[in-house]
């Protein structure tokens, strides 16, 4: 279709969650305090593992990594979703919804490779003991960390590529809070069928394959765990159910998401919202709920902080 007899789409109408003024008001403060919270959270992690001796470890390294990514998680969608709550006029720039994309999929794939390389440290902590500092040395978690931003960059660079020359000529309305690829698409002016197709076999191979290789890796060390089980193992098992849980949390919202076929269904929606505001804030939770030297760490920093206040 000829892009030059149409006027250009330069901003996106959301239509948001609902019209209900009630939900609106549950949803605002349900969001503020998750994300006030996810940012706390995620924060004091990253702080604690950085200026803590006791937490320079591999495990930790990736945490803080965790903890960083999430920071951005809970900050792409969720201060726009608060915003225009109450807005009548729920809008975008068309730079805005494509900064917002890039940013949800650099995101997501730099936490699936952290995931990995989290479940790659308890394997090898737990089948490879021996061999645990010579396999998990700093280079070898630098590696994790650049691959990590390497596929997130390009995986969100290939997506990208599909809808920055596409035709937007007319309709401008997103059945959503944020800018949704799947939906974006559906809003051009000629046939998507194939694009939404290839997006959703990028999105959906990364993964389901990241989810199978994360499964596999836990079997192989649960079953270590079983057969060599001792006074240890319910600490051990302690840490995987969480490593488990995180995992179960962000890739069940990812794959209902991004299946094929995509229909406009609400559940989306409060996926998405889950995924944005709830998951960030589970992480650190999970993650330092029964570990007594995270704990201890964390209220060590807490500790500083108030007394460098009342210094000041």
């Amino acid at each position: 279709m000829d892009r030059g007899n149409h006027s250009v789409v330069s901003e996106f109408v959301f239509l948001g969650l609902t019209n209900s003024w009630e939900i609106q008001l549950f949803l605002l403060l349900f969001s503020s305090v998750f994300y006030v919270a996810s940012m706390t959270g995620n924060i004091l992690i990253v702080f604690s593992v950085t200026t803590d001796p006791h937490l320079h470890s591999p495990m930790y390294f990736l945490l803080a990594s965790l903890s960083f990514i999430d920071l951005g998680a809970c900050s792409v969608t969720s201060p726009k979703m608060i915003y225009d709550l109450f807005r009548k006029h729920k809008l975008i720039s068309f730079g805005g919804c494509l900064t917002q994309i890039f940013f949800i999929h650099v995101i997501g794939g730099v936490e699936m490779v952290l995931l990995i390389a989290m479940a790659f440290d308890r394997y090898v902590a737990i089948c490879k003991p021996l061999h645990y500092q010579t396999i998990m040395s700093p280079r070898m978690c630098v590696v994790f960390l650049a691959a990590a931003w390497a596929l997130g960059v390009s995986h969100s660079l290939f997506q990208l590529v599909f809808i920055v020359n596409l035709p937007f000529c007319g309709p401008n309305v997103l059945d959503s809070f944020y800018c949704d690829l799947p939906r974006l698409l559906q809003l051009a002016c000629r046939d998507t069928y194939r694009l939404q197709f290839m997006v959703t076999v990028n999105s959906g191979f990364i993964c389901v394959g990241s989810f199978f290789i994360l499964v596999i890796s836990y079997i192989f060390v649960l079953f270590t765990v079983w057969k060599h089980s001792s006074a240890g193992s319910s600490k051990v098992l302690t840490t995987l159910s969480a490593h488990i849980t995180v995992v179960l949390l962000f890739f069940g919202p990812a794959m209902f998401v991004y299946r094929w076929p995509h229909p406009n269904s609400q559940m989306d929606k409060f996926l998405a919202i889950f995924d944005a505001c709830l998951t960030p804030f589970l992480n650190p939770v999970i993650y330092t709920f029964r570990n007594k030297e995270m704990k201890a760490a964390m209220k060590r920093v807490c500790k500083q902080l108030v007394v460098y206040r009342k210094i000041s």
